[in-house]
């Protein structure tokens, strides 16, 4: 099961996120996301565990739990939503100004 874990201090890192999910269960991975322009973290992470029954654990035992002066907003990750491309991703950039 794949977990959405938002209002994340600045400081989390990926291995806090990891001892806290542990204590609930095997961690198969983390991904804190990150900012591709200055690699600053951006506030939410995903965590996947396998075991469907730790993940609801974590979840209940977590969800509003404070972590680094946030509490944490912990719930099953939807599937990525299609979101359509600025200027419908057909225009290439021509170095002309508008």
């Amino acid at each position: 099961m794949k977990l959405y874990v938002g209002n994340l201090s600045f400081e989390t890192t990926e291995n806090d996120l990891q001892d806290l999910f542990e204590q609930h269960g095997q961690v198969n991975e983390v991904r804190l996301m990150t900012d591709r322009m200055t690699g600053k973290s951006r506030g939410f992470a995903f965590i996947t565990m396998n075991d469907n029954a730790q993940a609801s654990a974590a979840m209940s035992g977590l969800n509003g739990q404070e972590l680094n002066g946030r509490p944490l907003t912990v719930n099953e990750a939807r599937p990525r939503e299609e979101r359509p491309r600025p200027h419908g991703g057909k225009r290439s950039f021509t170095g002309k100004r508008w």
